[in-house]
């Protein structure tokens, strides 16, 4: 994307929360990158989005998270849009890697300031310093799992700001979907953050969702997506609960290192996860196996396991 107004323009749909799948000893694995990229965009997937939390973005160097950007979008060119993820504790990997991204063509992602003890008018003066750095704009993650969680109120400060082109939701509470959809809906483009519980967000006329667990069921969640897209709401309520096991096993036993084990049984590159996060034990594998299995059976289902 060269400008703002073009990434505005794409930026819509589902995009896949792409996991970066890492060798046994820690090392990347960019031709298997590479190939879950091609997998979900030859799907009809409308984006993708690159090093954020399940990405493991935390376990990676500066200079790693550069070159994933860089690799990624020599892969992707201009097909569909590409999040970066650009957050970070030192304001000046974030400065830096804000810029890299828009000037290759992808949307930063960024996060309120990593900081202890932080005041609404300075996370306001954060992004007006961050924003102005990318020529494709900021999308705002509003990410309570990792950081401070922005009110309504502050999202609508945000929402103001020339170059915030969206922001991605992830307090999916009733009251809070409520509020942004209404009060900056048709401002700035808003993102479901979650596959987990997205079907509220998009009948509230949310633009779009990121989810991980496409990377382990693509045509799945594709499905389900497309069937809320085009209208039909109890299809798409009963294909997101046709893999409930799945999301219900992934709370218990963590991500990605769920998703990747999934991936890794359906022949997909989910490889490993870094330290200080753990792959599956044997046994967990297995209990994975199992849901897949079950999900795969379902006559609903466009899951097809390997042979």
């Amino acid at each position: 994307m060269k400008d703002i107004n073009e990434c505005q323009a794409r930026l819509r749909g589902l995009f896949n929360i792409t996991v970066t799948p890492f060798k046994t000893d820690g090392s990347f694995d960019h031709a298997g990158l590479a190939r879950n990229i091609e997998r979900v965009i030859g799907l009809g997937f409308d984006g993708i989005l690159i090093g954020g939390t399940y990405g493991e973005f935390p376990a990676m160097s500066t200079d790693e998270r550069a070159d994933l950007f860089r690799r990624v979008m020599d892969v992707v060119g201009d097909r569909v849009p590409v999040m970066l993820c650009t957050a970070g504790s030192d304001v000046r990997v974030v400065r830096e890697l804000t810029t890299l991204a828009g000037e290759f063509g992808g949307l930063p992602m960024v996060t309120p300031p990593f900081v202890s003890e932080v005041t609404d008018a300075q996370i306001v003066s954060f992004f007006r310093e961050i924003v102005p750095l990318s020529r494709t704009g900021v999308l705002v993650y509003n990410a309570p799992g990792i950081g401070i969680t922005l009110s309504p109120a502050i999202l609508e400060q945000l929402s103001d700001i020339d170059g915030v082109v969206g922001v991605k939701q992830g307090d999916l509470s009733p009251t809070a979907i409520d509020q942004i959809a209404n009060r900056i809906g048709g401002r700035i483009k808003l993102f479901c953050a979650s596959d987990l519980a997205f079907l509220g967000p998009m009948m509230c006329g949310f633009d779009g969702i990121s989810s991980t667990n496409s990377c382990a069921l693509p045509e799945l969640i594709l499905d389900t997506y497309r069937a809320i897209e085009n209208g039909d709401a109890a299809k798409a309520r009963d294909l997101h609960r046709l893999w409930y096991p799945f999301r219900a096993l992934a709370r218990e036993l963590g991500q990605p290192q769920t998703t990747k084990a999934a991936m890794n049984l359906r022949g997909f590159d989910g490889g490993s996860v870094r330290r200080p996060l753990r792959d599956l034990d044997p046994a967990m594998v297995k209990q994975v196996a199992e849901v897949l299995r079950s999900i795969a059976s379902d006559r609903r289902s466009s899951v097809a396991l390997a042979a």
